[in-house]
């Protein structure tokens, strides 16, 4: 049985390199897109020129609650407590839901009422909206990464499987969680 347990985590090791490979350069495209963003509004006078709306924090403080209740599930996961472990994952999946829920309901609704559109001359703008989208797809591969990590745990697979599969999940929860963080907080200081 431990051979077994060991060739697994042999198999597995190249997917969490991949895994690595896939954050850094998410990261680095995020990084690319607020440069993009700092090099056009620097160039002159294209500002955001409006005000982060609050329901940005509402969703910046749902996605920080979800990333505690994903390191609950996993500590639960480590320590064969099953039962606690799908319940923080059903947890970060329902915030997770929520934060996406509330960032369409964004720039559906709340930045067009701001008179802030995708396609206007201040290029500016249409960063809030890419900066959203390609965050949001992010949260949706994450979403799905969660929900496979829940299925798995109700299969009863084996257990270094299933901590590889929470601590995959764990690391690209997190890191979406800290990309918003930094993108929320970037928009703030170059709100006007």
């Amino acid at each position: 049985m431990a051979r077994i347990q060991q060739e697994d985590k042999l198999n597995l090791a190249p997917k969490k390199f991949n895994m690595w490979i896939f954050i850094f350069t998410s990261f680095m495209f995020f990084a690319a897109l607020t440069s993009g963003f700092i090099v056009y509004a620097g160039g002159g006078k294209h500002g955001l020129n409006f005000k982060m709306p609050p329901i940005f924090l509402y969703s910046t403080l749902i996605i920080a609650v979800s990333s505690i209740s994903m390191f609950l599930a996993s500590n639960a996961a480590k320590r064969l407590q099953f039962a606690r472990q799908r319940l923080f994952l059903w947890v970060t999946i329902a915030l997770g839901i929520a934060f996406f829920v509330i960032q369409v309901y964004a720039w559906l609704i709340l930045l067009p009422s701001m008179g802030v559109y995708f396609s206007n001359p201040n290029a500016s703008q249409s960063f809030v909206y890419v900066f959203i989208w390609m965050h949001l797809l992010h949260i949706l591969a994450g979403l799905l990464l969660l929900v496979n990590t829940l299925i798995r745990s109700y299969r009863n697979v084996a257990q270094v499987k299933n901590l590889f599969s929470m601590q995959m999940s764990s690391i690209f929860w997190h890191f979406v969680d800290i990309i918003w963080i930094y993108l929320y907080v970037f928009l703030l200081l170059n709100q006007y």
